[in-house]
């Protein structure tokens, strides 16, 4: 948000880099996705997903809990069980979540050729750390090295 002066507000600019850090995780996505529907339990989840590690899933999940997108529901049973769900807020989110996966999905082989060509004729280190300072992302380059 633009203060009166036209500056960006620093505190908005972390906060929106939070929230879209969180919204734009890998594993975030894959749960929103898997949580699209019926509740579900936490190896039920975990299950849908390849590669995700016990402790991720956990940390995600509460992640998503704290910011109100997903519900846990723990059931007084013996062992205890515990479901996962979408929250309002959360259901909303697949709205631009779907939009995303549908544009990844129609410039996927133009991004791939694009990284092709760009990997064949560049010396660069495509692979260039990434410094989150003063709120605004600054590419860390290591050219020559």
């Amino acid at each position: 948000m633009l203060r009166e002066n036209g500056e960006e507000d620093p505190e908005d600019c972390r906060a929106l880099s939070e929230i879209l850090g969180r919204i734009g995780d890998r594993w975030t996505i894959l749960i929103v996705g898997a949580l699209n529907g019926e509740p579900m339990r936490f190896n039920q989840i975990r299950r849908t997903m390849d590669g995700i590690s016990q402790r991720m899933l956990t940390l995600t999940l509460r992640g998503l809990e704290r910011d109100g997108l997903v519900t846990r529901t723990q059931y007084p049973t013996n062992p205890p069980s515990v479901e996962y769900a979408l929250t309002a807020r959360g259901r909303l989110l697949l709205v631009p979540l779907t939009a995303l996966a549908q544009w990844a999905q129609e410039h996927r082989v133009e991004i791939e050729l694009s990284r092709q060509i760009f990997d064949e004729r560049s010396e660069v280190d495509v692979k260039t750390p990434v410094s989150f300072a003063d709120h605004r992302f600054h590419r860390i380059s290591h050219i020559g090295n």
